[in-house]
């Protein structure tokens, strides 16, 4: 059948729509979550691990921008690891980003659910899943622009959290200062935490078939979309640490709303979780639409099965690819333990990065910026709690075990 026939995604996206796509991935659940582990492992030393943390993502953007412009499809470093580096490779970057960005959009359905409703928290966040999939399917324009209006709104909420710790609240500038506590290690940890709620400004990448003019737009957007987080989250972090010192900061699974209650405009607290669940949401929609476009480049492939390259003759999207993600997302929200899917995926996606720069390398010029993206990656994934190491390496042992059991054997309709 025509509908089913593996063909061209639709370019139907600009610059505002990239970076718009990259700022929803990024300013998402994670400026409302990240800070309390960063804080747990790192104490007064967070932002420095905020600046680690930025150090690796902007050479990882920088390298994903160079590649994306000399390879403008969709599957992001699934498609540079191959062309660059060699089937395997791609096929490694492909499956950690699956299995991680996977795990994520559960954690930002659940994340959804337990702002919205603690008591009720699956079931909201597997309505959230289904609804976003159905949203998926309508197009990729419609898609960003509810994205645009998230990222407008949440924006909106962190600079009424600013204006509140400031305005109203009790700001010191000495609990800014880094102690004598402060360890490299949990220096990098904080990094890795922080890295995770930083990781999507590729996802404009992994839709580069769908980008108008992707050579000029990619690179422009990229850079763009991380430059406006990076100064969001500084300002945030300074903010809510003058406020509540890393003791503070870490004490709580919510410190921008304690931030705010600390503050004599503590009606705003449900202004800010509300602005969470929508955050959440951004990110998840961003994600579910990151995640099935890999899993159709890699369906094109055969790496997976070649029923999910199908697009949709209408809307242009990867529909069957859209809703394989969405139910494996489901099955993860109501049996896995979601809290260790998050400490797995963050050492999946370095790793993925690493590959981002590894490919990078072989453009031939600016070799700086890759080998320290590449280093970084490694030694940040490296730092992170033994749990997640240990988790994370065996998803990708596994993805390695089945690339050379079905080398000769590739995935049929």
């Amino acid at each position: 059948m025509s509908g089913s026939a593996p063909g061209p995604l639709h370019r139907r996206l600009g610059l505002s729509d990239a970076v718009v796509i990259g700022l929803g991935s990024m300013i998402g659940a994670g400026v409302f979550a990240a800070f309390a582990p960063a804080a747990q492992a790192a104490g007064p030393g967070l932002l420095a691990g905020l600046a680690v943390a930025a150090v690796v993502a902007y050479c990882n953007a920088t390298s994903s921008a160079r590649l994306a412009a000399r390879h403008p499809q969709s599957g992001g470093t699934y498609v540079y690891g191959r062309e660059r580096l060699g089937g395997f490779w791609g096929y490694l970057a492909g499956w950690g980003f699956i299995a991680g960005k996977t795990a994520s959009c559960a954690a930002m359905a659940l994340t959804v659910g337990a702002y919205a409703l603690p008591g009720r928290a699956r079931p909201i966040a597997v309505a959230v899943v289904v609804a976003l999939t159905a949203l998926t399917w309508h197009g990729i324009q419609r898609s960003a622009r509810v994205t645009r209006l998230v990222v407008a709104v949440v924006l909106a909420v962190l600079a009424g959290v600013v204006a509140a710790c400031v305005a109203g609240g009790d700001p010191a500038p000495e609990r800014l200062v880094t102690g004598a506590g402060v360890s490299p290690l949990g220096v990098l940890q904080a990094a890795g935490f922080l890295f995770f709620a930083f990781a999507g400004y590729a996802r404009v990448a992994t839709l580069g078939e769908e980008v108008r003019d992707p050579a000029r737009t990619i690179p422009r957007a990229i850079p763009l979309a991380l430059g406006i987080t990076l100064a969001v989250y500084a300002v945030v972090a300074v903010t809510i640490l003058a406020v509540l010192g890393p003791e503070g900061v870490a004490a709580t699974a919510d410190p921008l709303a304690a931030a705010v209650r600390t503050s004599s405009w503590h009606w705003m607290e449900p202004v800010v979780r509300a602005g969470a669940v929508l955050a959440a949401a951004g990110s998840l929609l961003s994600l579910l639409l990151g995640v099935s476009r890999t899993a159709l480049a890699m369906a094109r492939d055969r790496h997976l099965p070649t029923a999910l390259a199908a697009v949709h003759p209408r809307h242009g999207v990867p529909h069957r690819a859209g809703l394989a993600v969405g139910a494996v997302v489901v099955a993860i929200i109501l049996l896995a333990d979601v809290r260790g899917a998050i400490g797995f995926s963050s050492v999946t996606v370095l790793v993925y990065y690493a590959i981002t720069n590894a490919a990078a390398l072989t453009l031939g010029t600016g070799r700086a910026v890759p080998v320290a993206g590449l280093a970084g990656c490694l030694v940040v994934a490296a730092s992170l709690p033994l749990a997640s190491l240990t988790a994370g390496t065996a998803v990708l042992a596994m993805g390695a075990l089945l690339w050379a059991a079905t080398r000769r054997v590739r995935w049929t309709a």
